[in-house]
């Protein structure tokens, strides 16, 4: 009789800063492995924004399969609780078919939901007091709903990045329809999954740099082309996915408001504060995490980590 324990799927989670290089590393281990890769960046789900996600060629992914990248409109919202349950689908039909799942991104919430079987508040919504706090949102402006937020629970405010503007709502709903803090309602259940948890890490100025030279190529490739294109289509600047860095600071290049060099030292600017948040998500001190330096760790030392993390797993099995 096999245990809840030996049941459960392995699941190889990749995780880190933006620009560390998630991207080529985690698809040449799910080369070697016979893996498939479920995407964990919130800003790779929507068609058309390709340049500004950094989201992974038509090339890259003819190599290893990837899932939930380009599954909704720019207009369409993904919730946390709807990641969760495409997240879990994925890694069971990739697992069911004799391959190893990986998962893959940079924001934290969406891979801390998956690794550690969140359950978010029980709360229910609120149409009305949503479409009050969107009010206030459009007149006062994000970092003031923000702000609130910091005002009534830190910790949530710390969790949650002031342009998002959809989250900070929902936890303000949630903090004013029970009267509880946000940070305290979200639960935790026994994760279903044999977890193995990459860390992928560089020198900070060594990180610093291949995100200026990011931007700088995400402009040589023609970004300013394709936010321009999303307008065309109706996709309003005020969208949370057009609130991403980057498309934000092409869409006031394109108004009139900036230049290309004013968007460039925002985006430089954001991604960094970006980064830093990030840290709080995956700290370096995390015992659960096993790190490696991106630059100059060979690929081969971080596939033989996992197959001995597999090897372990199938002797408990048997």
């Amino acid at each position: 009789m096999y245990s809840a324990e030996q049941k459960k799927i392995p699941l190889i989670a990749i995780v880190g800063p933006t620009a560390v290089g998630k991207t080529e590393i985690s698809i040449q281990l799910a080369e070697r492995l016979n893996g498939e890769i479920v995407s964990a960046d919130s800003r790779l789900f929507y068609r058309g924004m390709d340049i500004g996600t950094a989201k992974p060629t038509p090339e890259e992914r003819s190599r290893v399969p990837h899932h939930l990248i380009d599954v909704a409109a720019p207009n369409e919202t993904w919730s946390l609780a709807l990641f969760q349950q495409a997240a879990a689908a994925a890694i069971a039909d990739i697992q069911a078919r004799g391959r190893l799942p990986f998962l893959v991104g940079g924001t934290g919430q969406y891979v801390h939901a998956v690794m550690r079987g969140w359950r978010p508040p029980a709360a229910g919504p609120d149409m009305n007091l949503r479409a009050r706090l969107e009010s206030l949102a459009e007149t006062k402006g994000a970092l003031w709903l923000h702000e609130e937020l910091r005002r009534l629970d830190p910790a949530a405010a710390e969790k949650i990045d002031p342009r998002n503007v959809r989250r900070t709502i929902r936890a303000l709903e949630v903090i004013y329809t029970t009267g509880r803090k946000f940070s305290e309602q979200r639960t935790q259940t026994e994760s279903p999954y044999r977890l193995l948890t990459i860390g992928l890490t560089r020198p900070r100025p060594e990180l610093y740099a291949r995100i200026d030279a990011r931007i700088e190529a995400m402009f040589a490739a023609g970004l300013l082309d394709e936010v321009r294109a999303l307008l065309a289509q109706g996709y309003a600047p005020h969208l949370p996915s057009m609130s991403g860095i980057g498309y934000r600071e092409c869409c006031r290049v394109l108004s009139g408001e900036w230049d290309e060099e004013q968007a460039k030292a925002e985006m430089r600017r954001a991604t960094r504060v970006f980064v830093r948040r990030q840290a709080n998500w995956f700290r370096l001190d995390d015992p659960q995490i096993r790190w490696f330096q991106a630059g100059e760790t060979d690929p081969a030392q971080i596939e033989a980590a996992i197959r001995s993390f597999l090897a372990d797993s199938e002797k408990q099995v048997s």
